[in-house]
């Protein structure tokens, strides 16, 4: 299960830390590959040249260690990871992390993953007195809403003499906590998606289009969750300046009828289709081969295009069928139209005058709307964590 994955391990200055290294070895045995951040605090209980023996890569413990050969090394160690674990997560690690402090190179490496990518576990490790403390208590309970995987400590002897709760997990129970949220986030194997994205453009000349405001990054977003969850991704693509998600079947159009021809040629292979592209309604009825100058007012008759929604409603059978609606007003009415006309299973609505939602926002603002009349809407979150959301959903209402 763990081969070829990419573990970062967070090590801090704790007496458990010397635990962090038979850790090391369990998770390079079963194929892991162990990117180890330590604290310079860690270092008095732990060598670094120990955890570069155990795993066979360099140990990155400063921010600005000119052997780095990048100032932004805390970005590029947070990019990559299928997991973070943290182990030992010191009181003062929790700390730094529930008030945003970033100041060396594992608390900082912290504030840039991104959770709704990979899973973060942290496995605290201290006194008893320190774990009961109020404040500890209070930061461990705001990192769990935050989606941060704890690791309860457990119960025995620690270091001190004491004896009661604050041990950290031993290696064996993290190890398969690691395999546990590695194979939570590959839920979706064995489902193929088809997922629309983007707008689509109409040619009235060879320098002007018909188009709209849509940037794309709601359906790309989708595309790259249900990936990194296991699913098979088929993405296609109106005009856009972003990059498409690694690991997914990528066919990029340009007008709607494009769109469609793709769409229906690919529609049996899916389980799930999820149509977030902006197509237009409306194509010139007439495109003219030169480019068309000033002159009198100019009247320009325009003619539907294929309702590639509509037709994957008629055609689905059991292919679990998502849309979307971007309205400006009476938002709730009109999605339910939609998705009765379209015979959709779910349909996420979302209000393009509301602050931060629709079109060029890197977050959202939906409301979901069910085949079985119930609404639950959802707040303000960036649009990576939407996609997350409406995956669960979907494999939620799936099933039913």
């Amino acid at each position: 299960m763990l081969k070829n994955k990419l573990i970062l391990l967070g090590i801090t200055g704790g007496i458990a830390s010397y635990k962090s290294a038979e850790l090391a070895r369990l998770l390079v045995k079963e194929g892991a590959n162990v990117q180890v951040v330590m604290t310079r605090n860690a270092e008095a209980f732990i060598s670094p040249l120990t955890m570069r023996a155990l795993t066979g890569h360099p140990v990155y413990n400063s921010l600005f260690d000119p052997a780095h050969g990048t100032a932004t090394v805390h970005i590029d160690l947070a990019r990559d990871p299928d997991l973070v674990l943290v182990a030992p997560a010191t009181a003062n690690i929790l700390g730094k992390m529930t008030a945003g402090i970033a100041d060396d190179l594992l608390s900082t490496v912290l504030m840039a993953v991104k959770t709704t990518k990979c899973p973060v576990i942290l496995a605290p490790s201290m006194n008893t007195a320190m774990l009961q403390n109020p404040a500890v208590r209070n930061n461990i309970n705001v990192l769990r809403k935050r989606g941060f995987i704890v690791a309860d400590p457990l119960e025995g002897n620690l270091a001190c003499g004491d004896v009661g709760k604050g041990r950290m997990v031993e290696p064996a129970g993290l190890l398969e906590l690691v395999k546990e949220e590695l194979a939570a986030r590959e839920d979706l194997q064995g489902l193929t998606f088809l997922i629309t994205a983007g707008p689509t453009r109409e040619s009235l000349d060879p320098a002007r289009f018909f188009s709209n405001y849509s940037s794309g990054r709601m359906g790309y977003a989708l595309a790259r969750a249900a990936r990194e969850r296991g699913g098979h991704v088929i993405l296609i693509s109106g005009p856009t300046v972003l990059e498409p998600p690694s690991g997914v079947d990528f066919f990029p159009v340009v007008s709607a009828r494009e769109m469609y021809d793709i769409v229906m040629e690919k529609l049996t292979l899916a389980h799930i289709i999820i149509k977030t592209a902006a197509v237009a309604d409306y194509r010139p009825e007439e495109t003219f081969p030169q480019k068309l100058k000033k002159g009198d007012d100019l009247i320009l008759k325009l003619v539907r295009n294929p309702d590639i929604l509509k037709e994957i409603g008629t055609k689905k059978g059991k292919i679990y069928l998502v849309g979307f609606a971007a309205e400006t007003e009476n938002i709730l009415d009109n999605a339910r139209k939609k998705m009765e006309e379209k015979n959709l299973d779910l349909i996420v609505a979302n209000d393009l005058c509301q602050e931060g939602a629709g079109f060029n926002h890197d977050t959202n603002i939906v409301s979901l709307l069910y085949k079985d009349g119930s609404v639950e809407s959802l707040p303000l979150m960036s649009k990576d964590e939407l996609s997350h959301q409406i995956l669960d959903r979907i494999k939620k209402f799936r099933k039913k």
